[in-house]
C-alpha cells in the first residue's frame, strides 16, 4: 500500500521538525531546571529555618550571668565546719541540708515547707507531733500528711532558695559571651551608672559562666525562683502522659485497623466512618482538649481522679488528673494511629493472606501470624510519630487542667501533674529574662525527649524489618 503525496505531507506535518524539536526539548528541561531549583530553595529554607529555631534555642540556653548571692556558698560551707576548696555546698549530707534550713528560716516558713512535704519520714523538724496529728485527722489534712520525705534534691533547692538566695541581675547570649565577653562587662558597669542595679553593691557582683540546661536543672523540681527552678516534675509528668497516651491510643488504634482493613465490607456505613477518621486527623488539638474536659474532667470525674478506686480522699480533688490528660491526648493521637496502621496493613501482599487462608488457617489466625508481622515496622514508626506529636501539644493540657506551677512530683495516674510544654508556655510568659533563658533550657530537653521517640520509631522498624525477611 503507497502513501499519496498529500497524504504524507499531512502525515509529516503532525510531526516538529528538528528546529521545532530542539526548542521544545530546551524549554522542558529549562521547566525541568526550574523546578529543581524551586525544590532547593524549599529545602534551604526548610534547614534555615530549623537552624534558627536551633540557634535561639542554644544561644538561650548558655552564656555568661551577673549573679548575687545573699549568702556566698563558700562561706555557708565554711560555716558548718568544712574547706570551701574540699567541699562544695551540693555535697553536703542530706541531714546538714536540713540543718542549715532550720538555722537560716523562720519558724513559720519552716512549718509551711514541712506542711507541703516533711522532711524525714519518722521525724519532724520544724512542727510539734501534737499539732502535726492534729492537722493530719482534720477535715482538710495538708499535702505532706500523705506524701513520702522530701528528696535530697529538694532540700539542697530549698536551702538555695531560702539561704543562698542567688539573683540573676543580668543575662549574655551565648554567642556574644564567646566572642565578646568584655561587652557583658561593660552592660554591667552601665547598669551601675544609670542606677539599674541600685540595690547592690559592685563588689557584690559575680560573672560566671551559666549552663541553664544542666543535669541539676534536669533533677530539681519547679521553682518561683529562675536560678534554682528545674523541670524534674515536668518530666515526670511528660513521661506519666506517654505511657497513658501509648497505652489507650495503640490497642483501639491499631484494633480499629485490623477490623476496617481485615474485616470490614464496603458499606456505606463503614465508607462514613472511614471518612471521619481521615477528618478527625486534621481536627485542631484545642477541640480535643474541650472534648477531654468534658468527658474525662466533667463526665468521668469520679474514675479520673480516683474516687472510684479509694474509699477515703481521692489524691485528686476532681478529674483534672494526668489520667484525663493522658486519655485526651490518646484521643488526639488515635486518627493518626488508625490512618497509620491502615496503610501499613493495606502494604502487606495480598498473597500472604492467601497463603495463609489457604493452608486451613482461620482469618484471624492469618492477620495475628502473617499480616501483623510484616506490617508491624509501619505500625510502630506511625504510632511513635502520633504519640510524640501529641507529647508536644499544649492546648489540650492546658484545657484539661495541668498545673502551670506545682513542686510535687506526680506519683501515679490520678496525681496532679505539669509537662514540658505547660512548663515552657508558663515560663515564657513572664517578663523576667531569667525565666526566659530556663524556658530555651527546657525546649531543648523537649526536643531530646521527641528525638528520643523518633529515634525509638527507627530502631524499632528497622530490627522488625530485619525479622520479618
Amino acid at each position: 500500500m503507497t502513501i499519496d503525496a498529500p497524504e504524507r505531507e499531512e502525515t509529516q506535518s503532525h510531526f516538529p521538525t528538528e528546529v521545532e524539536y530542539g526548542r521544545l526539548v530546551r524549554w522542558r528541561t529549562l521547566k525541568a531546571r526550574w523546578f529543581q531549583l524551586a525544590c532547593f530553595v524549599a529545602l534551604l529554607v526548610a534547614v534555615l529555618a530549623l537552624a534558627t529555631l536551633l540557634y535561639t534555642i542554644i544561644d538561650d540556653s548558655f552564656g555568661l550571668v551577673a549573679v548575687v548571692n545573699q549568702q556566698e556558698p563558700e562561706d555557708v560551707v565554711a560555716g558548718l565546719g568544712h574547706d570551701p576548696a574540699v567541699t562544695t555546698l551540693g555535697e553536703l549530707e542530706f541531714d546538714e541540708l536540713v540543718g542549715l534550713l532550720s538555722a537560716n528560716v523562720t519558724s513559720g516558713v519552716g512549718r509551711r515547707l514541712e506542711r507541703e512535704q516533711r522532711f524525714y519520714a519518722d521525724r519532724l523538724v520544724f512542727e510539734s507531733p501534737e499539732v502535726w496529728n492534729e492537722v493530719c485527722s482534720s477535715s482538710e489534712p495538708t499535702p505532706g500528711c500523705s506524701r513520702g520525705p522530701r528528696g535530697r534534691d529538694d532540700v539542697y533547692a530549698l536551702v538555695l532558695e531560702r539561704v543562698v538566695q542567688p539573683d540573676v541581675i543580668a543575662s549574655y547570649p551565648l554567642v556574644p559571651s564567646l566572642l565578646d565577653p568584655e561587652g557583658f562587662d561593660e552592660e554591667i558597669r552601665l547598669g551601675f551608672e544609670s542606677g539599674r542595679f541600685s540595690e547592690y553593691s559592685p563588689e557584690q557582683v559575680q560573672i560566671e559562666w551559666r549552663a541553664w540546661f544542666n543535669p541539676t536543672f534536669v533533677r530539681s523540681p519547679q521553682n518561683a525562683t529562675p536560678e534554682i527552678a528545674g523541670i524534674r516534675t515536668a518530666i515526670l509528668g511528660s513521661m506519666w502522659l506517654v505511657i497513658i497516651t501509648v497505652a489507650f491510643a495503640v490497642p483501639v488504634g491499631v484494633g480499629a485497623a485490623i477490623y476496617l482493613v481485615e474485616y470490614a465490607r464496603p458499606t456505606r456505613l463503614n465508607g462514613f466512618i472511614q471518612t471521619n477518621i481521615n477528618n478527625l486527623a486534621g481536627v485542631p488539638s484545642i477541640i480535643y482538649g474541650m472534648l477531654g474536659l468534658a468527658i474525662f474532667v466533667r463526665l468521668f470525674e469520679s474514675f479520673t481522679s480516683g474516687a472510684f478506686f479509694t474509699a477515703g480522699v481521692p489524691p485528686s480533688e476532681n478529674g483534672r488528673t494526668v489520667l484525663s490528660a493522658g486519655l485526651t491526648l490518646g484521643l488526639l493521637a488515635l486518627p493518626v494511629v488508625i490512618i497509620s496502621a491502615q496503610e501499613a496493613l493495606k502494604a502487606v501482599p495480598d498473597s500472604i493472606r492467601s497463603a495463609g487462608l489457604a493452608l486451613g488457617a482461620t482469618r484471624w489466625q492469618t492477620v495475628r501470624s502473617q499480616v501483623l508481622p510484616v506490617a508491624l515496622p509501619g505500625i510502630l514508626t506511625g504510632t511513635i510519630l502520633a504519640v510524640a506529636r501529641a507529647v508536644g501539644e499544649t492546648a489540650p493540657l492546658i484545657l484539661v487542667g495541668a498545673a502551670s506551677f506545682i513542686t510535687s512530683d506526680p506519683t501515679g495516674p490520678f496525681s496532679k501533674f505539669t509537662a514540658l510544654p505547660i512548663q515552657i508556655f508558663q515560663w515564657t510568659s513572664r517578663p523576667q529574662p531569667e525565666f526566659h533563658n530556663i524556658a530555651a533550657a527546657a525546649s531543648i530537653a523537649l526536643l531530646l525527649l521527641l528525638l528520643t521517640l523518633n529515634a525509638a520509631a527507627v530502631i524499632l522498624r528497622n530490627r522488625y524489618s530485619r525479622r520479618v525477611e
